[in-house]
């Protein structure tokens, strides 16, 4: 295995150098997560930080069971890359960060057929969650325009279709209040003992689940068309992969269900793995094959990370802590310009605070370790160039 796969327990892996820092009580939420009744194997991420209860940026594999506390209320969250057809040499901030006063408020009646029909393409059948599409929501999601900064692996790049003269937008959102319903009805049957394959609420929340991946794979889709909207470009979408999640999956021949909580598939594609709104965001190719002609160590790394990676930079402040670490050293005004030159859009003072660059990891060593650990290799380098956090309240 990689020089950066710490084991922890039996069954606790961490895909984190020694060097990299790891809150304390996220191990301990990892490990207490391992003991859980069908658990077999856990895997900690190095963007690990501690959760409600269960830890984030971490994957889970248990046998005849399901946890969805696990998943969470935001089921189906992840990212979304675009390519638009702005210039990059062309992009004025000042005016751009005009542009999305009202893009938070719920898609007029413009938009009602298109929902519509991309409801039905995508047999989502749920009611009275509609006003929530095509909404970022609070907390860390965010719609971000980019430009690629740096180029590592040009065939790759050209096998994406994504080009250097373009800006990129990378949108990072989920189910909204639809997941969040979800959850709260299996809490209040259930509370947090999970459900056994053979319960007859199994075949319901999986039913209920995978509706609700569809759905925030449209709502992404929406934001983005929506922003397109609003600078007068088109764009076309690169890839989209969802990172808070539970599928079947075989692990060194044992079958399964692999849950992600803030983990990015390494099964699914080309990823990028965003820092925070004043750091570099990275494209990335993940180092996975289910066939025989892989390396053996590559494969091991594979299988102990639970074909997962990192989801971003990771946390290293608990939220409403923030304020009161920066006030003091940033008034308000300062927030919304970063050190890489970029703009931030956002009308919540306290998640101005909260979604601060110091806030958050260099992503950068998240990025190395999953390299030392033989998981991905990087594509491209992604500056920020202006990013849109919710102008309303922190609601998820």
């Amino acid at each position: 295995m990689g020089k950066s796969v710490q084991k922890i327990t039996d069954k606790v892996s961490l895909i984190a150098s020694a060097d990299t820092w790891i809150e304390g009580l996220a191990i301990q939420q990892l490990i207490k997560t391992s003991e859980l009744n069908g658990m077999q194997r856990v895997a900690g991420m190095p963007d690990l930080h501690p959760g409600r209860g269960y830890p984030i940026g971490a994957a889970f594999f248990t046998t005849n069971k399901i946890y969805p506390a696990l998943v969470g209320n935001d089921i189906g969250c992840g990212m979304a890359l675009w390519q638009t057809t702005a210039k990059v040499a062309k992009v004025n901030l000042d005016k751009l960060a005009k542009k999305f006063t009202h893009i938070e408020l719920p898609l007029d009646e413009s938009w009602f057929s298109i929902i519509e029909s991309s409801k039905a393409a995508k047999n989502i059948t749920t009611k009275g969650y509609d006003s929530a599409l095509g909404t970022i929501g609070g907390g860390n999601h965010f719609a971000e325009f980019q430009a690629i900064d740096e180029i590592y692996n040009q065939s790759a790049l050209d096998e994406l279709g994504l080009s250097k003269k373009h800006l990129q937008l990378l949108v990072h959102s989920g189910s909204r209040g639809l997941g969040q319903s979800i959850l709260v009805e299996h809490i209040a049957g259930h509370n947090h003992d999970g459900l056994c394959e053979n319960d007859a609420d199994f075949k319901d929340y999986m039913s209920k689940h995978d509706e609700a991946v569809r759905f925030a794979e449209l709502n992404r889709e929406l934001i983005a068309k929506r922003f397109l909207e609003a600078i007068r470009a088109n764009g076309e979408c690169s890839l989209d992969i969802n990172h808070n999640l539970v599928s079947a999956k075989n692990i060194d021949g044992c079958a399964g269900w692999l849950h992600r909580k803030g983990a990015t598939p390494s099964d699914k594609g080309y990823v990028v793995i965003p820092g925070s709104r004043g750091d570099y965001s990275y494209l990335v190719k993940p180092v996975f094959t289910e066939s025989s002609d892989n390396d053996l160590a590559v494969q091991e790394s594979i299988n102990t990370s639970l074909f997962s990676l990192a989801h971003g930079a990771g946390r290293k402040w608990q939220r409403g802590e923030c304020h009161g670490r920066l006030g003091h050293k940033y008034k308000r005004e300062d927030l919304y310009r970063t050190a890489l030159g970029s703009r931030v859009v956002c009308g919540n003072k306290e998640l101005l605070y909260d979604e601060a660059p110091q806030a958050y990891k260099k992503c950068e060593t998240v990025i190395s370790d999953m390299v030392d650990a033989g998981l991905i290799e990087v594509v491209a380098k992604l500056r920020p160039v202006l990013t849109f956090k919710t102008n309303g309240g922190c609601s998820s």
